[in-house]
């Protein structure tokens, strides 16, 4: 029923982009002249969100046909940017004046675990990602292929005894156990257990989900009680009762220590020469564990029904691991190789963007699309919208890795897909999202086949980060001449 209603929509919007103008009559480069943002009523927003919010916000973004609309949530009205040339102004060209806006939606709920640091703004923020942006760079990370595949390596070992007696798993967690081996060990310089590791994504999840009343209220004041307010407050707490003391003793050993995370943290300088405190190397310590984790477990759960339900892409992508890789361990010199494998990961980001939500703070007034936008208004962008709107996409429900050929990549805006952010803010986690995926994806195929117990693709359960609807398990068979 949304594909219908989508589509009918997008033939809509396609006529008005042919016809040179909008619906409400300016060019769509928005920059001619300025008019007053088209509102979506209350009536509209509010029971839309509280029934579907996934469904719902992709079916404003639809409805805005690409201009620059506000939502309108009573004293609450954001202004919602879809578009990537507005995307990229906002994120990039203009990213001084649109801040994260830390006192309301997403962030501010979030910030009473994160705290100040590489996932806040200004000063703060400048000073984490000064010190921890050098072990994320894209020639570090290669660095680490082989200590992360062979890590990856031990933890898909486990596999094996449910896949020989046909026991069902479930993929997210097995997801999360790989993911923490190899996180804790390379990153982390096994200073975390899995076990801890474990314990702290149960947590992060308990958070995701007991946020969602505030963000879908961001009005309220955080003195008022809401739900979910006890189950964060429980989850922080176990959380700092796991990290605080590894934190502490790092203090001590920080300048004998390897390029662990924790050590950088103590260790390292900000660009006026200081030392970061206890606290903000605590509030970076969980922000650095829920960066290298969650994306690739989140996202990579939706990967084995996709394949279960679309034959010749799952038959390409085994056919690409078995050339490159073949009976061997995944290594560093199989990664060029893996090209469709990347474009199954990239349309996993397109549909399921771990970070669907990028809230901004316009400091200045500015003009976005032809809208005047006043200071300090909130400004909403959204990955999971843009990236499922039909203008911008063809058959946006559809999952197609061969959107992101390399031809069809370069005649798109780069702001069509951005599922890490853009500009200065954007994830430095994402060359390491790309490696650990791809490693994971190509040592699981290389040695097993998998059936689902339940064949749908689950629907998408909106949190601070997105969740599948459902738990996806499979039975696993080892593949014959595989590396054990």
């Amino acid at each position: 029923m949304l594909h219908r209603k989508l589509t009918a929509q997008s033939r809509s919007a396609t006529l008005s982009c042919q016809r040179g103008s909008s619906a409400v009559g300016i060019p769509h480069d928005g920059q001619s002249h300025t008019r007053r943002a088209h509102s979506v009523p209350l009536r509209q927003v509010v029971p839309s969100l509280l029934r579907d919010p996934a469904r719902a916000l992709v079916e404003f973004g639809e409805r805005s046909r690409g201009e620059v609309v506000r939502l309108n949530l009573g004293s609450f009205r954001p202004y919602l940017v879809t578009r990537p040339e507005h995307l990229q102004q906002v994120l990039r060209e203009k990213s001084d004046n649109y801040v994260r806006a830390g006192d309301g939606l997403q962030w501010r709920p979030l910030k009473r675990l994160f705290g100040e640091g590489i996932l806040s703004d200004g000063e703060y923020w400048a000073n984490s990602r000064h010190i921890l942006q050098p072990l994320f760079t894209a020639r570090r990370i290669e660095s680490l292929v082989d200590r992360l595949a062979e890590a990856i390596e031990d933890a898909v070992d486990e596999l094996e005894a449910p896949a020989r007696t046909g026991a069902p798993v479930d993929m997210g967690t097995e997801q999360a156990r790989i993911v923490c081996s190899a996180i804790m060990r390379v990153f982390f310089a096994d200073k975390i257990s899995v076990a801890d590791a474990m314990r702290i994504m149960q947590a992060q999840d308990a958070i995701a989900w007991s946020v969602m009343p505030r963000i879908m209220v961001p009005w309220a004041p955080l003195a008022v009680p809401m739900p979910g307010d006890r189950s964060f407050r429980r989850a922080v707490r176990l959380i700092d009762e796991l990290l605080l003391p590894t934190v502490r003793a790092s203090r001590e050993t920080a300048e004998s220590d390897g390029d662990d995370i924790i050590a950088t943290l103590w260790r390292g300088r900000t660009e006026d020469g200081g030392r970061l405190d206890e606290r903000q190397v605590r509030n970076d310590t969980v922000a650095m564990v829920a960066t290298t984790t969650e994306t690739t477990i989140s996202v990579l759960t939706w990967l084995w029904p996709h394949l279960e339900k679309d034959p010749q892409v799952a038959a390409r992508l085994y056919e690409e691991i078995d050339r490159v890789v073949g009976g061997a361990p995944v290594r560093r010199e199989h990664l060029r190789e893996l090209r469709y494998t990347r474009q199954v990961l990239d349309e996993l980001l397109r549909l399921y963007p771990i970070g669907w939500l990028f809230p901004r703070r316009a400091v200045q007034a500015d003009v976005i699309g032809g809208v005047p936008v006043e200071a300090g208004a909130t400004i909403v962008v959204s990955p999971m919208i843009t990236h499922r709107m039909s203008m911008f996409w063809d058959r946006p429900e559809v999952f197609d890795p061969d959107r992101f050929a390399p031809e069809r990549v370069r005649a798109r805006h780069r702001y069509a897909h951005f599922p890490f952010g853009g500009g200065p803010h954007q994830c430095i986690g994402m060359h390491l999202f790309y490696l650990e995926a791809t490693l994971i994806v190509a040592t699981v195929l290389s040695r097993y086949r998998f059936r689902l117990r339940r064949r749908a693709v689950p629907g998408i359960k909106v949190a601070a980060a997105l969740r599948p609807l459902d738990r996806v398990e499979v039975t696993l068979r080892p593949v014959e001449g595989a590396a054990a």
